[in-house]
C-alpha cells in the first residue's frame, strides 16, 4: 500500500481501513485540521522543541503511560511547547 504523498484526511481514513488504532505524530495542527472522531483512530501529539529524535525520546515514557487510556477519535498532547 502507497502510504507517502498522501493528505492528513486520506491518510487517518487508510490507517482505520487498515486497523491502526494510534497515530503518533508531531503535527500540533491535526487535531484542528481533521475529523478525529469519524476517522476512529486515536492521536498522540508529541510537543518537543523540534521533531529531531534527541528532543522527541524523551517523551516516550509518557507516550507510554497514555496508550492504555486513549480511545478513538481522542487526541492527548505528550510534552509541553
Amino acid at each position: 500500500m502507497g502510504w507517502s504523498g498522501k493528505n492528513n484526511g486520506e491518510l487517518l481514513q487508510l490507517m482505520s481501513q487498515e486497523g491502526f488504532a494510534i497515530l503518533l505524530t508531531t503535527d500540533q495542527n491535526l487535531q484542528y485540521q481533521q475529523n478525529l472522531q469519524q476517522a476512529a483512530v486515536a492521536v498522540v501529539v508529541l510537543v518537543a522543541p523540534s521533531n529531531r529524535l534527541p528532543d522527541l525520546v524523551p517523551l516516550i515514557p509518557e507516550v507510554r503511560n497514555v496508550l492504555g487510556a486513549i480511545a478513538p477519535g481522542k487526541v492527548i498532547e505528550v510534552g509541553s511547547s
